[in-house]
């Protein structure tokens, strides 16, 4: 999803609930909030030596220890607002890929991609999900097709 179709999406459905789903059938928790909005830019080399060059949009999502019994979810309007706020300050690349970053004491701190969007109810529910590392050279380094899940940046690759 692009950081505009995603404030798009706030700004069509400003009285409903926004909540996260960081993991099959897990919810960031109610008390969350929107802490840093950051514009990241990739400027990166594979290990077949090839470039790459990208931007990303990264919202970082925490949950409140002090509201934990919190049972109301932020709004699209108030999540809106703040990301506004932040634009005017620091403006935001709007067709680039927007992330969450979150994490729990039981979920380890990742960068998610938006995987869904549904919208029903009072609710706006945003489905997360990790996505598998995976070696872009693999042509260069000999990697098969079968091994794509192995790191092509082994001792014995001949492409480091």
């Amino acid at each position: 999803m692009k950081t505009n179709e995603f404030l798009a999406l706030l700004k069509e459905h400003p009285n409903k609930d926004l909540i996260f789903e960081y993991a099959h059938g897990k919810q960031v928790g109610a008390n969350y909030h929107i802490t840093e909005v950051k514009n990241v830019t990739i400027d990166s080399v594979d290990c077949g030596t090839k470039t790459d060059f990208w931007k990303e949009t990264i919202i970082q999502l925490w949950e409140s220890p002090d509201e934990h019994e919190s049972d109301e979810y932020m709004s699209a309007f108030k999540a809106l607002g703040i990301l506004n706020k932040v634009d005017r300050i620091k403006p935001m690349e709007k067709e680039v890929e927007v992330k969450f970053e979150y994490s729990n004491p039981t979920f380890h701190t990742a960068q998610l991609f938006v995987n869904d969007v549904s919208v029903h109810d009072n609710r706006i529910m945003i489905t997360l999900g990790v996505e598998q590392t995976n070696c872009k050279a693999r042509e260069i380094c000999g990697v098969p097709v079968q091994a794509a899940a192995e790191a092509c940046c082994s001792p014995d690759a001949g492409c480091c």
